[in-house]
């Protein structure tokens, strides 16, 4: 019998946390929050086919047929809770029982516990795993290519628009809301952070709890 890490519990009392709270929001909520978040889904999308078009052959090669997957190390993946809000908003009834079964059966192994051989159990990825890139993939294709190396540093700058709280940011706000309705996660980095909430008083941000997400 499988005996659930603490790395796995943190992650699904997260993902229960979320789906048991969603789940008593009326309809009218829950499209207010798609709503908040479609910018960002916007952003994902576009840095996605990016990956895709760039670094998927070079990335499956290189880690996920070698069965190397440096980039989805065991229990390495830092997991913001707002990561677990948007995908769980996104994902099915059976995509998150998935992803509970998972971390309850997980017997171990070298490879995150999400990662399957058909790839990531999220409906959308951690936003950590979206944007990394190993310096393997990053030498063969940015360091010689001046174009793709200032689109990716772009989409590294509109990343912190959504993650880094030296401005009113998603991941942030989206922490508020759960946490004025109650919730407390170890994943809520960007309310316990220390170095993160030293960010955000340099920056004058109120640490009071705000429910209203700002448009980013």
């Amino acid at each position: 019998m499988a005996v659930t890490s603490e790395y796995n519990q943190k992650q699904k009392d997260a993902i229960l946390m979320v789906r048991q709270h969603l789940s008593h929001l009326p309809d009218s909520e829950l499209r207010r929050l798609k709503k908040r978040i479609e910018s960002y889904l916007q952003f994902r999308k576009v840095v996605n086919s990016f990956q895709d078009q760039h670094f998927a052959d070079i990335c499956s090669q290189k880690c996920f047929t070698s069965y190397k997957s440096a980039c989805c190390g065991r229990e390495g993946i830092i997991t913001f809770f707002a990561d677990v809000v948007i995908n769980v908003l996104l994902s099915t009834r059976e995509e998150i029982d998935v992803l509970l079964d998972t971390l309850d059966t997980d017997t171990g192994g070298l490879n995150c516990v999400y990662l399957n051989n058909t790839g990531c159990l999220w409906r959308l990825k951690p936003i950590v795993c979206e944007m990394f890139l190993c310096e393997h993939a990053k030498t063969l294709v940015l360091d010689n290519n001046k174009v793709l190396k200032s689109q990716w540093e772009k989409f590294r700058q509109r990343e912190r628009r959504y993650t880094w709280p030296s401005r009113p940011v998603l991941f942030d706000e989206l922490e508020a809301y759960f946490i004025e309705a109650g919730c407390d996660s170890p994943l809520m980095y960007l309310h316990r952070s220390p170095g993160l909430l030293r960010l955000k008083a340099r920056h004058g941000l109120d640490r009071k709890l705000s429910t209203k997400v700002h448009n980013v």
